[in-house]
């Protein structure tokens, strides 16, 4: 099977100080890939550099689109880039106000990136938004309320509904979960855990929560000081830690 996404010794400094360094994996198509760490561990860094928001300094990135172009990553045009975020990927952020638009409605806030490739028909734009309101649990009646007006799970339901009304291949998840009450969480993890293998969807996630990555990932990658020190499928990494570090976290003794 191709890779969708593949990294080879990829890496990003800041001020001479690693964010991430000579990290390599390759993603699969319907895969869902965790990246660990405790604050400060590189993960997030590497998440923004694996979706073009932060440049790479060193290292390649390739990606295989819909029609099986393999793409270089890091020599890619913004406009393609841009492209690529409104066609094939999604990007749900930790914090739900960073993903969506305050200012309209949460059913334009769903409907906008249909209209950004292309949807006309204001009907059609509104039916889905209706549908996937419904799918992501979310009472479709209140399609004309603006995000203010959503608990914060809830905020965080309609981003994660307004990424992947475009039916994107490939979606980067930063800390989905942090900051919600533990009741919320569970509901959350339960609704990707479906849209994930109903959708089968490739997704890069990142966490602090060795639970989240328990109940989500396939494969697991685990950060410390912008290296990954371990890294293999979901269990066996969480039942069986080779690294020190990997033991400490998995034993929650690691500060988050």
């Amino acid at each position: 099977m191709t890779p969708l996404l593949s990294a080879r010794a990829l890496s990003k400094q800041y001020g001479g100080r690693n964010g991430c360094r000579n990290v390599s994996f390759d993603l699969y198509p319907g895969e869902v890939l965790c990246i660990v760490g405790e604050s400060g561990s590189g993960k997030t860094t590497l998440l923004n550099t694996l979706a073009l928001k932060t440049a790479a300094d060193g290292g390649s990135l390739h990606y295989t689109a819909t029609h099986g172009e393999k793409l270089d990553l890091l020599a890619l045009s913004e406009p393609r880039r841009r492209l690529l975020m409104r066609t094939e990927w999604g990007f749900v952020q930790q914090n739900p106000r960073d993903g969506l638009r305050s200012g309209v409605s949460a059913g334009a806030n769903i409907g906008e990136p249909l209209m950004a490739v292309g949807a006309r028909h204001y009907g059609d734009i509104r039916q889905a938004a209706t549908q996937w309101m419904e799918r992501v649990e979310l009472d479709a009646s209140r399609i004309d309320e603006f995000p203010a007006a959503f608990s914060g799970g809830m905020q965080q339901r309609l981003q994660i509904a307004r990424n992947l009304v475009t039916a994107p291949r490939l979606v980067f998840m930063d800390e989905p979960t942090a900051g919600l009450d533990v009741s919320v969480q569970a509901r959350l993890l339960d609704l990707l855990r479906t849209l994930t293998s109903t959708l089968h969807l490739s997704v890069l996630i990142v966490t602090h929560d060795i639970g989240v990555a328990r109940l989500l990932a396939h494969r697991l990658m685990v950060m410390q000081g912008g290296e990954v020190v371990e890294a293999g499928l979901t269990d066996q990494v969480l039942d069986d830690p080779q690294h020190p570090y990997t033991q400490t976290l998995v034993s929650s003794v690691l500060p988050v």
